[in-house]
């Protein structure tokens, strides 16, 4: 994520033009002059920079020292990062915890918490700088599983939910496992954000919105042979990725991100295709020489 955009730039900057140079003109005809348009403007351009300059109040803030510790320990793609990497994994942490919504259905919210859904986002955004969240989102936690009806349940059946337009829930003690073994392709935050980037129609359907039109169609190719390898037990993906393209879409990018060697090992197409999308190598973190 980067602190100013240069298509916000542009956008702010034509859209102060035509709104100041069309209250220039009903003021002009008012006979108050062209100061209107020179006020609509100049608010036209302070709503443009407020994000920006909000953003480069935070880069400018020390990272505290525990958050640090807690990304070395539980997020190896950080800890082999350098550190021009490490100082941009942060601020992308940074820019999220302050721009997202936190909340807990009767369990405390955690700077614990809040940063293992942060890291997840840096960490999927990392080889594309010029990439933005989607949206700003809240984040349920609760404290264990819960049912469709979203009642907290040890017996429920999900660890957590991504909704197109409404809240992603989260379960802490799948959170909490999720990042304790980075290592076992199982990551429930890594899982619902990815569906997060799934969101076209409103519905998730394994085409994620930022893959290049052109890769469609061969996207589609590799799910459909991939999920024939998860239904006869021939994939590294547990079977729940075969359960539609976007469970297929969310459950390899908790793989690529936390066994890449073995993803790249045992389905090398499906590895070069996120890579490709990702924009980055999981295996080689200090070689990622995205646009800074």
């Amino acid at each position: 994520m980067r602190i100013v955009r240069p298509v916000t730039v542009w956008f702010y900057g034509i859209l102060a033009l035509v709104l100041g140079s069309l209250a220039a003109l009903v003021g002009l005809r008012a006979g108050v002059g062209g100061w209107p348009g020179v006020l609509v403007g100049f608010g036209v351009l302070l709503m443009g920079i407020r994000k920006p300059l909000r953003r480069w109040r935070l880069a400018r803030r020390p990272f505290p020292a525990s958050w640090r510790r807690w990304l070395e320990v539980h997020v190896p793609f950080y800890r082999q990062l350098d550190a021009q990497g490490r100082r941009r994994f942060e601020r992308d942490v940074q820019f999220f915890l302050a721009e997202q919504r936190f909340e807990g259905v009767g369990v405390a919210v955690t700077d614990e918490l809040r940063l293992a859904v942060a890291a997840g986002a840096a960490l999927l955004l990392h080889g594309r700088p010029d990439w933005e969240w989607p949206a700003q989102r809240t984040f349920l936690f609760y404290a264990d599983r819960f049912d469709e009806d979203y009642y907290e349940d040890a017996a429920g059946a999900f660890d957590g939910m991504a909704h197109a337009q409404g809240p992603i829930i989260l379960s802490v003690k799948a959170v909490q496992e999720g990042w304790a073994v980075p290592h076992d392709g199982s990551n429930v935050v890594l899982h619902e954000l990815a569906h997060v980037f799934d969101f076209g129609n409103l519905d998730a359907d394994g085409m994620p919105t930022l893959l290049d039109p052109t890769s469609a169609e061969a996207w589609r190719r590799l799910i459909r042979q991939e999920m024939v390898k998860v239904r006869q037990g021939r994939s590294l993906l547990r079977p729940y990725a075969a359960t539609n393209a976007a469970e297929f879409f969310a459950v390899a990018v908790e793989n690529f991100f936390e066994r890449p060697e073995l993803l790249a090992y045992r389905h090398a197409e499906l590895f070069a295709a996120l890579r490709a999308f990702f924009n980055l190598d999981p295996r080689h973190p200090g070689r990622n020489k995205a646009e800074q």
